[in-house]
């Protein structure tokens, strides 16, 4: 190697002394052709190192930004291929040792260095790095080479004597090359075909026989894979052969748990949809002969996603888990315990005399599931809803039995839950229907079907329009006007909430602002939200973006939540509903009396307005001092909120709500939900010059 260690050096020393006398030292040894780079913190050597070319490093263990076997961590690995030599000014043997541990390879002493040491130690760093990369590159050579051998591989001569056994096939023959030499072949490889017979000389085969097995010395089998090639003199004539031999255990040991993996759910062991599916199948394909039925029960978890969101899934699978555990405690050997995914069981029951015995493995499914499952370090509760379909009378074939038994379930959780439900063809044609009403509601936005109506709220004292409470309609094009009780849970139930909630939103917010282009006094416009749109990914940001594209001024747009909205997640929808008032949107309670019990919410959330449900104002006539009215309307003027009465049908119940200064309502008596025109109409004219009309009762 030339007298230069390095063309290019990286000094890394925040003294810039000690970094000028290294400096001078290669300037006085004459290496003028060396790049000298002087960086005072690691930080600054990292930079360098990415972007630069560099044949040796020198490192001060004492850096600003990295000290000791940090700063040698840092920078081999910054630059892994390049040597290293640390500079520190402790004399300390064991700092020494861990440093060339950690990739140095070299160690100075400041304050002990001259220049011919200097160089030297450096020409020594970097040939050592060579050699130490030369050596790692053969041994990598060396260790493709072994793992190339991984295979058996036994030479014979042309009568079949064995040569030559290397040491995968001394392993796995219990001979080694030594003892075998010079035996026959049939005498070292025993090897079995499918059929369990004695192959008499592999080597009249060729290859070797499918499904093979290798017996070896002292008895024990490998199933082996394999191939025979002749070696051949330079006359043409057999020599003898190469047989290499495969254990193929491992790869028939994946195969069946991949397999096993395919068929069954990971994290139960259960049979999956596909298994389950196949035997339903084959128990159908006997059940005529046996002339029994075959039960499907379709299992679902109540409450299920309260404990993964509270507690964790780790928690949930645990629960799962045990579930599947007491499933299969209740059902016989000959049945099936499959999971469907999530919280979702189906139970095959094979052979059942009646149909009235599914009742029997229903009722001891529910029992078991409801006792206390121990998932320390809690003890919990979850109870199930099952549905069941019998063949033949409910389906033909696994996918039907599987889906009516679905549908039955979701009709035992419209009954209560914890309780189980058998199928009717009734509930075939709602599912058919419900079907039917997401499949068009999902081509309603594009198609335009969807048109917004809108119910003036009338101040009690004045009988002025205030606001308008927009309300969505859906007039299909065959059905003709569907009901919203009949495809608003079905567009929450999808997600279709989402998108069509936010078409209400705009188009609400646009029309408010037409009707103030048109000289019309302005009115609040208030908009329902549910639970799934407020807890969206970009609600608030789509609300403030609605009302830029819209002009809408904030203070004339009231979003109306339920109490179940807002009492889920208070701290985030704390969070919500004080930015959306900070912005001037108002806030009101919808349906108010009919969630949650606590009041506390009305003090800690920034709430506006409380309308009472229709369902009190009913009995306003009923009971004539219904105290429930009372009572809110007047913890509603303590709170200073305003107070909106829904439903008002009779003039009965105006002149009880006037009595007990109510601020606002809305309903029948004044009027109907109406188009836009009608309501412009309205807002032009008034309900009536300062008194309300009569209207005959709705």
């Amino acid at each position: 190697m030339s007298a230069n260690p390095a063309r290019s050096l990286l000094v890394v020393e925040d003294n810039r002394g000690d970094a000028r006398l290294l400096r001078e030292m290669f300037r006085d040894h004459g290496a003028h052709r060396t790049t000298f780079t002087h960086v005072e913190c690691m930080r600054e050597a990292e930079t360098h190192l990415a972007s630069n070319v560099v044949d040796l490093i020198l490192l001060d263990l004492g850096l600003p930004d990295a000290q000791g076997l940090a700063a040698v961590r840092r920078a081999h690995a910054a630059a892994p291929a390049v040597p290293l030599v640390v500079l520190t000014a402790i004399d300390d043997e064991g700092l020494a040792s861990r440093a060339l541990q950690e990739g140095a390879q070299d160690y100075l002493i400041k304050g002990q260095i001259e220049t011919r040491g200097l160089m030297q130690s450096l020409r020594y760093a970097v040939e050592r790095k060579h050699m130490e990369e030369a050596l790692l590159a053969e041994r990598a050579r060396a260790q493709v080479t072994l793992d190339c051998m991984g295979d058996a591989v036994v030479c014979t001569d042309a009568g079949g004597a064995i040569t030559f056994l290397n040491l995968v096939a001394a392993d796995m023959t219990g001979w080694s090359c030594h003892e075998a030499a010079g035996r026959p072949i049939a005498e070292v490889l025993t090897i079995l075909d499918g059929a369990r017979h004695t192959l008499a000389n592999p080597m009249d085969a060729g290859a070797q026989p499918a499904n093979g097995v290798l017996v070896r010395r002292d008895g024990f089998e490998y199933p082996i894979d394999g191939s025979v090639a002749a070696l051949r003199g330079r006359d043409g004539q057999s020599s003898g052969a190469v047989i290499v031999l495969r254990d193929v255990s491992a790869a028939r040991l994946i195969a069946a748990q991949i397999i096993h993996s395919a068929q069954h759910d990971a994290l139960t062991g259960l049979p999956n949809r596909t298994l389950l599916t196949d035997r339903i199948d084959r128990a159908i394909a006997v059940a005529p002969r046996h002339k029994q039925k075959i039960v499907v029960l379709f299992l679902d978890l109540d409450g299920f996603k309260h404990i993964n969101d509270s507690l964790g899934h780790p928690i949930g699978d645990r629960l799962l888990r045990s579930v599947s555990r007491r499933l299969l405690e209740c059902v016989r050997y000959s049945d099936t315990v499959s999971r469907q995914g999530g919280d979702e069981f189906v139970v095959l029951l094979s052979e059942v005399a009646r149909a009235e015995d599914a009742a029997l493995t229903a009722r001891r499914l529910l029992t078991s599931i409801a006792l206390a499952h121990a998932i320390l370090p809690h003890e919990l509760h979850v109870t199930a809803s099952i549905g069941v379909s019998v063949y033949p009378d409910d389906g033909f074939d696994a996918e039907t039995l599987i889906k009516n038994a679905d549908t039955a379930m979701y009709q035992a959780k419209e009954n209560g839950r914890n309780g189980f439900q058998f199928f009717t063809s009734a509930m075939n044609v709602r599912a058919v229907e419900r079907q039917s009403i997401e499949e068009s509601l999902r081509r309603a936005l594009e198609r335009n079907e969807l048109a917004l109506h809108y119910q003036p709220k009338v101040d009690l004292r004045t009988g002025r329009i205030t606001g308008a409470e927009a309300l969505l309609r859906w007039t299909h094009p065959t059905r003709g006007p569907v009901p919203p009780a009949q495809f608003i849970p079905v567009a929450e139930d999808c997600g279709l909430i989402v998108p069509i909630g936010n078409w209400v939103l705009r188009e609400a917010c646009a029309q408010a602002q037409r009707w103030a282009h048109a000289g019309l006094a302005p009115i609040t416009m208030a908009v329902n939200i549910s639970a799934i749109e407020f807890r969206s990914d970009g609600f608030l940001d789509g609300v403030f973006a609605i009302l830029a594209d819209t002009g809408l001024a904030p203070c004339l747009l009231e979003l109306e939540l339920t109490e179940s909205v807002l009492m889920k997640h208070a701290e985030s929808t704390g969070a919500i509903l004080e930015a959306l008032r900070a912005r001037g949107v108002q806030l009101a309670v919808d349906d108010f009396g009919t969630g949650y019990s606590s009041l506390s919410y009305l003090r800690k959330f920034p709430i506006g307005s409380l309308k009472i449900d229709q369902s009190f104002v009913r009995q306003i006539t009923t009971a004539p001092d219904e105290p429930i009215v009372r009572a809110v309307i007047s913890m509603g003027r303590a709170l200073k909120l305003k107070i909106v009465a829904e439903g008002v049908e009779t003039r009965e119940e105006l002149a009880f709500l006037q009595a007990q200064t109510c601020d606002e309502a809305q309903g029948y008596y004044f009027s109907r939900p109406v188009a836009p025109p009608q309501l412009e109409r309205l807002l032009g004219v008034g309900i009536a010059d300062g008194a309300f009309p009569v209207p005959p009762r709705h």
